[in-house]
């Protein structure tokens, strides 16, 4: 069966990180879900970003190199963290990308990528 890889982007509001007590049971949660995605051979990787603020834009535009604190574009989330997974379809990344929400509370975008 042939699989496809799709990013599982989780977007945070802008700000500072909620205090330890709140935050902890929210990254228990994801851990679980992220050691059944493990388990069950459908996770690729994953990883959680630095605030938005700490972002570099990279343009270039016509030879010359343009870099721009911040994100690149000005809004009230921002892409926290992600994971990839490797499933045969789309129904099976929305599963995963559901269980991911869930555990987060989070809004989480789901895309495949294109080979």
């Amino acid at each position: 069966m042939e699989m496809t890889q799709y990013l599982l982007a989780v977007y945070q509001p802008d700000g500072e990180p909620p205090p330890p007590e709140f935050l902890e049971p929210i990254m228990e949660a994801v851990g679980k879900v992220e050691q059944e995605c493990k388990d069950s051979g459908a996770w690729v990787f994953s990883g959680g970003l630095t605030g938005a603020e700490s972002a570099t834009v990279v343009r270039v535009q016509d030879g010359r190199e343009l870099l721009t604190d911040g994100p690149f574009a000005e809004g009230k989330e921002h892409l926290g963290g992600f994971t990839i997974v490797d499933v045969p379809d789309l129904d099976a990344a929305l599963v995963w990308g559901k269980k991911f929400a869930a555990a987060t509370g989070l809004p989480l975008e789901v895309r495949a990528f294109r080979w």
